[in-house]
């Protein structure tokens, strides 16, 4: 099948235990991508780095055809800057997205690149999660997203389409977008909204393709002030591109500004009942 990348961004927040049930879960993929390129995002602790010495030594034991690579950075700068640093040290065409505290299950790529191969002009296939909080054998929720193109640009006005852990895109559409947003925490959902004007086509998998790790400070980072008023400057930006018109742009941030000043605990409540497929 085609040749693919994986890109994944790490940085000292991260737990290293995690991160190798992540990077293991790549090599534990029916098709092993042809390399894997990790983004150190600021310096790291010695525990998450011998994470990677250790795991860079396995790809060569185990599969010597797939190229590891990790490019270090000093300065931590946030996710948006990482990921597209890492574009660009991306060898192929199509790239694979995985975050460094979550779980692929081990035919998500296999389908993904049968989707790319079938369908050329499929720029991004992303699938459904199964979510969890500590044990990967007990799923809370399944965050669920639409299918095709068409439905996920009408439900891109409202809220996010594509669960970006799982995504595999086709690097050039990414660029030719623009990259990923480094002005907001909403890096990726502006990202696919710049594509979808661009006329990309998305598709996303009616399945869960990953196991999506969440816990109360998932739901915590989602709120206060700040946060709500950054989501209404987004929404803003949004609207003077001419994605959303006004009753859109008032119906968002009216909702989702009420959404972030919650009590975090009810914004949690809110999120995994009323936003999610209960298991």
């Amino acid at each position: 099948m085609s040749p693919f990348s994986v890109l994944i961004s790490t940085y000292n927040g991260d737990n290293p235990s995690q991160l190798k049930q992540s990077l293991d879960s790549i090599l534990n993929q029916s098709i092993i991508p042809n390399e894997i390129v990790v983004i150190e995002d600021g310096l790291l602790s010695q525990s998450l780095e011998q994470v990677l010495v250790t795991f860079e030594l396995k790809v060569k034991n185990l599969v010597p055809n797939c190229v590891f690579q990790v490019v270090k950075n000093d300065k931590n700068r946030g996710l948006g800057f990482a990921l597209n640093d890492g574009i660009k040290y991306c060898s192929y065409e199509l790239v694979a997205r995985m975050d460094s505290d979550d779980i692929a299950k081990p035919d998500r790529f296999e389908k993904q690149l049968k989707v790319m191969e079938k369908c050329p002009e499929v720029q991004l296939v992303g699938s459904w999660v199964d979510e969890f909080s500590s044990d990967v054998n007990q799923i809370s929720t399944i965050r669920t997203v639409p299918e095709k193109s068409g439905d996920i640009y009408e439900y891109a006005k409202k809220r996010n389409p594509i669960n970006h852990p799982t995504v595999m895109f086709r690097k050039q559409a990414v660029l030719d977008a623009g990259g990923y947003d480094t002005t907001s925490f909403s890096e990726d959902y502006f990202l696919w909204i710049r594509m979808l004007m661009n006329g990309c086509k998305f598709y996303n998998i009616q399945e869960s393709l990953l196991f999506f790790r969440y816990s109360p400070e998932t739901f915590k980072r989602r709120g206060g002030w700040k946060y709500a008023c950054d989501e209404a400057k987004v929404q803003y930006k949004i609207y003077k591109m001419g994605f959303i018109n006004s009753y859109e742009l008032a119906r968002n941030v009216g909702i989702r500004f009420t959404t972030r000043i919650l009590p975090n605990k009810m914004r949690e409540m809110l999120y995994m009942r009323a936003l999610r497929k209960n298991v």
